[in-house]
């Protein structure tokens, strides 16, 4: 992750209206967190090992709290992805909320998280069609 996921995060950003908004602030998290290992490992962390695990799987995703997306990344971190899409807080930790267990379910089609899942630009781009 790097130059390339910053240029195709704002592309997005423009083309996508809100879920192109939502895609960037979801690279800039994973950019900040080791991408999708790291973010997984976070959630781990902080007592979500049953929604992670909800997620790899291949069935049904368990779903998080807008509360639980800004205890586990921060209210710092929330508080400036909001700032950036002029957003409030709650606002944007409730559509990660609803947006991070699809694109990690996305990202972990057989059911782990293996070399190919970190293909997080192909997966959002695909869910913004």
């Amino acid at each position: 992750m790097g130059l390339f996921d910053s240029l195709a995060g704002s592309m997005m950003g423009k083309l996508g209206g809100e879920k192109g908004a939502i895609a960037q602030v979801a690279v800039d998290l994973f950019n900040q967190n080791g991408g999708l290992p790291g973010v997984l490992e976070k959630f781990k962390t902080a007592g979500f090992a049953d929604a992670v695990a909800s997620w790899v799987s291949t069935g049904a995703n368990q779903q998080i709290s807008a509360d639980q997306v800004t205890q586990v990344f921060g209210n710092s971190t929330i508080t400036a992805a909001a700032d950036k899409l002029g957003m409030n807080s709650n606002e944007i930790s409730a559509k990660i909320a609803e947006y991070l267990p699809q694109v990690v379910d996305r990202m972990t089609p057989n059911g782990e998280v293996g070399k190919d899942s970190g293909n997080l630009l192909a997966t959002l781009l695909g869910m913004l069609k």
